[in-house]
């Protein structure tokens, strides 16, 4: 069976089912050949100032001679530029459109990319069956109690005074800063500031990191406010969507929002959990300070959640995919400095293989959750769940981690589609924990 859908955006998004062993998905997303014959020219002049020609003055090589004598290296260069502006967010945006319960991460396949053609990019994902959810709010759950230690309260007293203390000092006057997780939108524009295609417009986050090598990503926002518009040549943004060409595009970046590290926003963690008071706030907040067996209350409270709803829904995760998680697992273990030890211990290999399926199924059953209960990911959820990651503690209540953003050590621009991806999943447990716990 195929089914082929069209999309509002620029691109054309099809989608062609196989239904086999394992359940197949093939989605090809095309670019009409004007926008790639705009990159191609674009790319060009881009170039000029670096292109040595016999017969002509540097800086006036034409663009017609840069795109004949270079066009393999365009098209490479093009086919990864395409790749980490657009694709990424774009394929991200469609899953979700389409309701597909995609089993692990798209797999890219095929890229096709000439001049003067529509360009293809072609990916395999691995379709799971629809989950039938049974009336899960009904189920009866027992939710872990804290620990009733009267310390735990003084310490999340103390957490609550010195991060209200951290906003009285904070100062949005002084612009960005490192740690701070800034949402942008990027595009390409001419010389004289022209969209290139005033659809293709991205949009990203990204976290200034603190490493001590120069970055030319983090030079470009230090210090620049929210609802800040500027077109730069930067040399970080070129290098991180394609370092194959010496080309020198001009994007123009808005600031669309800034997530400060300076404090914990109280505000915005009500919002999340939709906590109403002080001192339904503080009862929450205990949940990462009260721990049993070196497990916080949160974690063990989510565990159970799933645990519940497992029991309820039975299926079998793919086997590939479990093997891949097991993979993941592995490379994580093994940068703890005691993987040798816990590798020497009996069963070591049964339990990542039992951790590996449980969490593919707790990705599946949540992924289905989300479609079904129609839940939709905002700025402000992203907000939200990023508001978490400024302090170790507060990392503690996200369960689905978020996607990496580091490349060589460094932080990278993370597509906002990728991103919504994990906030869903995030946003869809603390939505089964708000109607389970429910009095």
């Amino acid at each position: 069976m195929k089914q082929k859908i069209t999309s509002d955006n620029s691109a054309l998004f099809t989608i062609e089912h196989y239904y086999e062993q394992p359940t197949l998905c093939r989605a090809t997303i095309t670019v009409s050949k004007t926008l790639v014959n705009k990159f191609f020219d674009e790319t060009a002049i881009a170039l000029k100032d670096n292109v040595q020609a016999y017969g002509f003055q540097p800086g006036e090589v034409p663009v017609e001679y840069i795109t004949k004598q270079y066009k393999i290296n365009i098209t490479e260069h093009l086919k990864e530029f395409f790749f980490k502006f657009g694709i990424v967010n774009f394929l991200f945006q469609e899953i979700r459109a389409q309701k597909l319960l995609v089993a692990g991460d798209p797999r890219l396949v095929d890229i096709v990319l000439e001049h003067d053609k529509d360009a293809r990019f072609v990916f395999e994902l691995s379709v799971f069956p629809a989950i039938a959810l049974n009336e899960w709010k009904y189920f009866p759950f027992k939710a872990p109690n804290r620990k009733n230690y009267k310390d735990l309260d003084r310490q999340v007293e103390a957490f609550i005074q010195e991060e209200q203390k951290n906003l009285e000092k904070y100062t949005p006057d002084n612009g960005i800063t490192i740690g701070d997780w800034v949402h942008f939108t990027v595009s390409i524009v001419d010389k004289e500031h022209s969209f290139l295609d005033e659809r293709f417009v991205q949009n990203f986050w990204m976290k200034l990191g603190n490493e001590e090598v120069e970055s030319h990503l983090r030079f470009l926002f230090m210090g620049r406010k929210k609802g800040d518009q500027f077109v730069v040549n930067n040399k970080g943004l070129q290098d991180y969507f394609s370092d194959q060409l010496r080309a020198a595009y001009n994007f123009k970046i808005t600031i669309i929002d800034v997530v400060p590290h300076s404090y914990f926003c109280f505000d915005q963690f009500k919002d999340h959990f939709r906590v109403k008071t002080n001192k339904d706030m503080h009862k929450k907040l205990i949940e990462v300070f009260s721990y049993r067996n070196d497990v916080s209350q949160r974690l063990t409270m989510v565990e159970e959640a799933f645990k519940l709803l497992l029991s309820r829904h039975r299926f079998f995760a793919p086997n590939y995919l479990v093997l891949r998680q097991q993979k993941i697992i592995l490379g994580a273990i093994q940068s703890n400095p005691d993987y040798n030890v816990y590798r020497k211990q009996k069963d070591f290999n049964f339990w990542i293989q039992q951790l590996a399926e449980k969490q593919v199924k707790e990705t599946l059953l949540i992924d289905q959750l989300i479609y079904r209960e129609n839940i939709t990911v905002t700025n402000e959820d992203i907000v939200n769940y990023l508001n978490f990651d400024k302090r170790p503690r507060m990392r503690e209540f996200v369960y689905f981690t978020l996607p990496d953003f580091k490349q060589y050590g460094q932080e990278v621009p993370l597509a906002t589609h990728e991103l919504s991806r994990v906030c869903a999943r995030e946003k869809a447990i603390n939505y089964v924990i708000h109607y389970l716990t429910k009095k």
